[in-house]
């Protein structure tokens, strides 16, 4: 399904990792690939992404993330489970161990999306990760095909093939909507308040409330703090932390104390922890790839 009216953003660059914890460090485990979604799907679907990792003879390894406000369909195989499975908005760091030899293609739904595409009130898959065919009857065998082909062009193909035949919400003007503003509390880091986004937007608190449970499955003012603590933690990662102040209150922050309890609560340590031990890493990497002069 295609939506004209709708941000429709392409696959980032290699050098995009938002929402990535460590981001240099776990690129020393795993690998990823992203491909677009194409045009037919393209209103829902905002980009598919492979992970591979074999870890045999080393220890398991613990990928950490901060998700963005979208559902994820999945289709996985490693020595714990194999299938596919729909995973809901994770409002928490989300924390997946490597271990032994492994493999996850997915569905990155846009904000929304997912509810657009099913029809269904996501609300009831928040922090849930639940077999595909509870919420996808029809999948039929798809599991098995997408995870017997080993190319991720071909498991785009066959996923694409199953999901455009399905596709719905195109014409959802509510779908429309919540879209438009996830698109610009992402891309816009001067918005970080709720009022702000339904002065933009005309619409009343309540009604961007209720839509955003519909459809996203978290609240507004949570997809606000979720998009602009990733903004942090890429800026920290990539070594701002010479005014912590001044990056609080740019991310809209009441002060930098409000910013390092948040981020130390989402994360696990304080902001400058994070940043030393991500810059680290980055340099560990670095030093492996460049040689000495």
């Amino acid at each position: 399904m295609t939506d004209s009216g709708s941000a429709v953003s392409g696959v980032p660059d290699a050098g995009d990792r938002k929402a990535i914890l460590y981001p240099h460090e776990q690129e020393r485990y795993r690998t990823l690939n992203r491909l677009p979604a194409g045009p037919a799907v393209a209103g829902c679907v905002e980009w598919y992404w492979a992970v591979r990792w074999d870890l045999r003879g080393r220890a398991p390894y613990c990928a950490e993330v901060l998700p963005f406000p979208c559902v994820h369909l999945t289709f996985e195989r490693d020595g714990d489970r194999s299938g596919a499975f729909v995973n809901g908005v994770c409002t928490r760091k989300y924390v997946r161990e490597l271990a032994g030899r492994g493999e996850t293609f997915g569905v990155r739904f846009r904000p929304g999306g997912f509810g657009a595409f099913t029809g269904l009130d996501v609300g009831g898959l928040r922090d849930r990760a639940v077999p595909a065919g509870e919420v996808l009857p029809d999948l039929g065998d798809l599991t098995e095909r997408v995870l017997a082909e080993s190319a991720d062009t071909g498991r785009r193909r066959l996923v694409e093939d199953y999901l455009s035949t399905r596709a719905r919400g195109g014409d959802d003007p509510n779908y429309r909507l919540v879209l438009r503003i996830a698109a610009a509390m992402a891309e816009d880091p001067e918005l970080t308040r709720v009022d702000q986004v339904t002065d933009r937007f005309g619409v009343s608190v309540r009604t961007v409330q209720r839509l955003f449970r519909r459809y996203i499955g978290a609240g507004p003012k949570w997809v606000l703090r979720r998009y602009r603590l990733q903004d942090g933690a890429d800026l920290l990662a990539r070594g701002r932390t010479a005014d912590l102040a001044a990056l609080a209150a740019e991310l809209g922050y009441f002060d930098q104390a409000h910013f390092t309890r948040e981020f130390t609560a989402e994360v696990g340590m304080a902001p400058l922890e994070y940043a030393k031990n991500s810059l680290r890493s980055r340099d560990e990497v670095t030093a492996k790839v460049l040689p000495a002069t």
